[in-house]
């Protein structure tokens, strides 16, 4: 359950004002929107796969991105409701039936570009939230490398705290290009952080 201070803070906040008023499913987006204007993470004609995707909101920014020629995969444990143009299976893709469905969907040539805001549900108590929290990242670079075409990119959610370092010195590894970025939308006293690796080698 929200705390009081957590709803009141809500309430007020601009990036949810201004999601309901342009219509999009979330807040989130707008730390996606900043980050891809920045960057130039997405673009017309790509793959694109979404995990964590409930309720929406990256999906619904990622399908205007790619435009018609594109396509957006989005994966969740939860339900979401449908939005047009974006593919969406619902599961745990740990699991082995839900992880094969998504290599059957992805071309031989690969996917362009993986999206990541998942975050476990949060107990509050550090020592059990980083690590499940790092373990979700490590999850989706792992599928970045199955499935990513060379030079593909993944843009993912992290906590800084235990196993952070580890995780950016093995990402760095594996790509050309890693930075951290805190985009606006995300709030200042969080740990949250978006790993953005690009340009996966070939190793």
């Amino acid at each position: 359950m929200k705390s009081p201070e957590w709803l009141r803070e809500h309430a007020t906040d601009r990036f949810v004002r201004r999601a309901k008023t342009e219509g999009w499913r979330s807040r989130a987006v707008f730390k996606l929107e900043e980050i891809d204007r920045r960057e130039k993470l997405l673009r017309p004609g790509q793959l694109c796969i979404d995990l964590g995707a409930a309720p929406g909101a990256w999906s619904q920014y990622a399908r205007r991105r790619v435009g018609a020629a594109g396509r957006v995969l989005a994966i969740d444990l939860a339900p979401m409701a449908a939005l047009p143009g974006v593919e969406f299976l619902q599961g745990d893709f740990r699991e082995e039936p839900v992880l094969q469905a998504i290599l059957e969907r992805v071309p031989e040539r690969g996917v362009d570009v993986i999206l990541s805001d998942m975050a476990p549900s949060l107990s509050g108590i550090d020592a059990v939230d980083q690590p499940r929290t790092m373990h979700l990242a490590e999850l989706a670079l792992d599928l970045a490398g199955h499935v990513l075409k060379p030079r593909g990119s993944a843009l993912i959610k992290l906590f800084q705290g235990a196993g952070f370092r580890e995780l950016l010195v093995a990402t760095r590894a594996r790509f050309g290009s890693v930075k951290l970025l805190k985009p606006e939308a995300s709030r200042a006293r969080s740990a949250e952080v978006y790993l953005l690796a690009k340009h996966l080698l070939l190793v």
